[in-house]
């Protein structure tokens, strides 16, 4: 029952402390002229991974539970591959219920599915939980984490080293940087989208069912900006006293997708606020040029083929961000396909390109590539095609 009290008086205090008034800061200098207080921040925008606003990007830091960040892109991996599903339940070790610092207060062998597990991650940034689905992954916690330093360097992490799943060890060898959380904050919500269904919860129960009997447990988003700044969409909050304050906040607004990363905030205001600052420069300066590129491409001449031809198809479309007010009106799109190629052609072979210019200036491209394979023809081909001919010249 003491505990239970404790837990709902922390969460009241954190609840009340921060006003709207605060969290909807005005993008304003601060009173050394800088936009943030923070010592290290960085503002990406997501589609494109351009980055708007940059303050000491690159010093290494400690993240505390922003660590969580990558443990959730392994979590949706195994989803992905499908050696883990939202409905697999996880067993609480006695190692995953030790875990001090915030949790959400699972007992030992207690079970809960994937799903209840990542929103205890990511809503309440739960050490016993994150450490529970690592066990469950990885077999040890010691395994997952060396995934989850493989899974950095793919990303191109160059200043980040985990030596937990959580965040919660003060060794200086567990350190990463703003650049590297916004990287790995990119790819978890660009290629996983799922994850800001439930990083964009505010209040949500879940049940626990132990020996000791069933009770709900209230889980309370840790990011206040989910509630306090307009299209705030999670993500992700730390702090230890090595690490001070943090938040990599996302938000979405008219179709533009922004990534807040602030590292070393002397005090949680002060991290919610610089965070709101940021998004508000990103929200009042950034442009979003799209192409879905949905109009028809000329086939290519494929010689020693019996079609003769190829379709394409453009690999996806092209996005643009603009920071500086210009309009797109002047941009101009260059088609340049291959006049022929010779067979085989696979799918997805490049054909092409297309490519964008601003002003004269070239601003990026799409590949465009073949829509199917096309087989070098043989002897019997050109027969077959030959009778074919001939049959329909008869018949008509």
């Amino acid at each position: 029952m003491a505990r239970k009290l404790a837990v709902l008086l922390s969460i009241l205090t954190i609840f009340f402390s921060i006003s709207p008034a605060l969290v909807l800061a005005e993008t304003a200098e601060t009173e050394s002229g800088e936009l943030i207080t923070a010592p290290h921040a960085v503002l990406m925008e997501a589609s494109t991974g351009t980055i708007i606003y940059e303050k000491d990007k690159d010093t290494q830091v400690s993240p505390a539970s922003i660590t969580k960040i990558m443990t959730l892109i392994l979590i949706f991996d195994e989803l992905e591959k499908g050696t883990l599903h939202m409905e697999d339940e996880v067993v609480t070790s006695a190692h995953a219920k030790s875990m001090g610092g915030s949790q959400v207060f699972l007992e030992e062998g207690e079970k809960q599915t994937v799903e209840t597990m990542i929103k205890c991650i990511v809503v309440a940034s739960g050490n016993d939980a994150s450490v529970a689905m690592a066990e469950h992954i990885a077999g040890s916690e010691s395994e997952f984490v060396k995934r989850m330093n493989e899974r950095a360097k793919g990303l191109g992490m160059e200043n980040t080293n985990f030596e937990d799943c959580c965040g919660l060890t003060e060794s200086s060898n567990h350190y990463t940087t703003a650049n590297d959380v916004a990287l790995m904050s990119r790819e978890l919500i660009t290629k996983y989208p799922k994850i800001l269904d439930y990083s964009s919860i505010w209040m949500e129960d879940i049940t626990h069912v132990t020996a000791q009997g069933t009770k709900e447990f209230c889980l309370t988003n840790t990011n206040k900006l989910v509630r306090g700044y307009d299209g705030c969409v999670g993500l992700k909050t730390g702090s230890t006293s090595i690490a001070k304050y943090c938040v990599s906040a996302v938000a979405k607004r008219d179709g533009i997708t922004l990534i807040s990363v602030v590292m070393t905030a002397p005090d949680y205001k002060v991290r919610f606020k610089d965070a709101a600052a940021m998004l508000n420069l990103g929200f009042g300066s950034c442009n979003m040029y799209t192409d879905e590129n949905k109009d028809e491409l000329k086939p290519v001449t494929v010689k020693k083929s019996i079609d003769g031809e190829a379709q394409c198809q453009y690999q996806g479309p092209f996005q643009y961000l603009d920071t500086k007010g210009q309009s797109f009106d002047k941009i101009e799109k260059k088609i340049k396909l291959k006049k022929e190629v010779t067979a085989p052609v696979k799918k997805g072979d490049k054909a092409g390109t297309a490519e964008y210019y601003l002003d004269g200036e070239k601003i990026g491209s799409v590949d465009i590539v073949f829509k199917t394979d096309v087989e070098k023809s043989n002897y019997f081909d050109y027969i077959k095609k030959s009778v074919q001919d001939w049959l329909v010249a008869e018949s008509s």
